[in-house]
C-alpha cells in the first residue's frame, strides 16, 4: 500500500513566504554585490538561488503529493520533484564553477571591496535565513516530513554561511586585505558544490531505481525469512517512487497451504515491511514447494526458479 501526506495550509503558506523572501534577497545580493564589487555577495546570491530552488521544489512536492494517480500516471507525479532536483543540482555545479573561476581571477588581480554594504546585506540574509529556518522547523518538527526537514537543514546551513560573509566584511574593514573576499567566495562555492553533488547522487539513485539510502536488502531478507510460514525469499527488489516513498517486489516460497492460511502469512509480511522499514507499497508473489496443478498452481517450484519472471498468484499491497 502507499499513502500520501496531507500537507496543511500553514505549511504551504510558510513555503510561499519563504520563497518570496529568498528571491527578493537574491536580487538584493546580486545588485549590491555588483555595486560593491563583492564577489562574496555575488556568490551568496548564487547560493541563495539554491535555497529558492529547494523551497520551490518543496512547495511543488507538497502540491503534487495531493494530485491523484491516473491511468496514464499510475504512480502520480512523485518523480517530478526528483527530476527538478537533479537539473537544479547540475545548475548549481555550473554556478559554483563560475564562482571558482572568478575567485581565482580576483586572487590574482585583487579589487577594492566596499565592506559596509557587504556586511549590511549579509546581516539581512542572516536574519531572513534564520527566520525561515525557524518557521520551517515549527511546521515540520512534528510532521516527520523528510522534505521539510531537508529544506530546514539547507536554510540553517545558509544562515551560518551568510554569517561568514559578515565576518569577512569585518575582516576586510579591519585589515584592508582584499583577498579575503574571493577566499570567502571559494569557501561558499565549495559548500554549493558539496550540496549539489550530494543532491545529484541521491536523485540519480532514485531515477535509476537503486536501493534507497538507509535500506539494506540483507536486513529485509533476514526479517522476512524469520516470519512464520516463510521458507525462502528471492528476486527481492526495493526502489524509491519519489524522495519519500519506497516500493518493494519479491517472490516468497511458502508451503502448499490453503489461501486462508497464506493470507495470514501475507499479513505478517506486510506488517513487518511497514513497521520495520516503512515500506508501504508492495508487490509480493507467493510460490509453493511441491505445488500440484490440481491445486490451482501453474508450475512446480523447480520450474518457478527457472522462470523467475513468470507472474502467477500476485498479491498487491498498495492502496490509495
Amino acid at each position: 500500500m502507499h499513502t500520501h501526506g496531507s500537507p496543511t495550509g500553514s505549511t504551504q503558506r510558510v513555503l510561499q513566504i519563504s520563497l518570496a523572501a529568498t528571491v527578493l534577497y537574491v536580487l538584493v545580493c546580486f545588485v549590491v554585490g555588483l555595486r560593491a564589487h563583492s564577489l562574496a555577495l555575488l556568490s551568496e546570491a548564487g547560493h541563495n538561488i539554491s535555497d529558492a530552488a529547494a523551497l520551490l521544489l518543496s512547495f511543488v512536492a507538497v502540491w503534487l503529493g495531493n494530485q491523484p494517480a491516473t491511468d496514464a500516471k499510475t504512480f502520480g507525479y512523485q518523480r517530478a520533484g526528483v527530476l527538478a532536483a537533479f537539473f537544479n543540482a547540475l545548475a548549481l555545479v555550473a554556478v559554483s564553477t563560475w564562482i571558482v573561476i572568478e575567485a581565482v581571477g580576483r586572487l590574482r588581480h585583487p579589487e577594492a571591496v566596499a565592506s559596509t554594504p557587504m556586511m549590511v546585506v549579509a546581516a539581512v540574509g542572516v536574519l531572513m535565513n534564520g527566520l525561515i529556518a525557524t518557521l520551517l522547523w515549527r511546521v515540520g518538527s512534528g510532521s516527520g516530513d523528510v522534505n521539510l526537514r531537508s529544506v530546514f537543514i539547507h536554510m540553517l546551513g545558509d544562515t551560518l554561511s551568510t554569517a561568514a560573509v559578515i565576518a569577512g566584511g569585518l575582516a576586510i574593514r579591519l585589515t584592508g586585505l582584499a583577498w579575503i573576499d574571493p577566499a570567502l567566495s571559494l569557501a561558499i562555492a565549495g559548500l554549493i558544490l558539496w550540496s549539489s553533488v550530494s543532491i545529484a547522487r541521491e536523485t540519480l539513485n532514485i531515477l535509476l531505481e537503486g536501493t534507497p539510502e538507509g535500506i539494506a536488502l540483507t536486513d529485509i531478507r533476514r526479517t522476512l525469512a524469520s516470519i512464520e510460514g516463510v521458507e525462502d525469499v528471492h528476486d527481492l527488489h526495493v526502489w524509491s517512487l519519489g524522495s519519500q516513498t519506497h516500493a518493494l517486489a519479491t517472490h516468497i516460497r511458502i508451503a502448499d497451504i490453503p489461501p486462508s492460511e497464506s493470507n495470514a502469512i501475507m499479513d505478517r509480511v506486510k506488517s513487518a515491511l511497514r513497521e520495520r522499514f516503512r515500506i508501504l507499497h508492495t508487490t509480493i508473489q507467493f510460490e509453493n514447494r511441491g505445488c500440484r496443478t490440481e491445486h490451482g498452481c501453474v508450475m512446480a517450484i523447480e520450474e518457478v526458479h527457472a522462470h523467475e519472471h513468470h507472474h502467477h498468484g500476485h498479491h498487491h499491497g498498495h492502496a490509495h
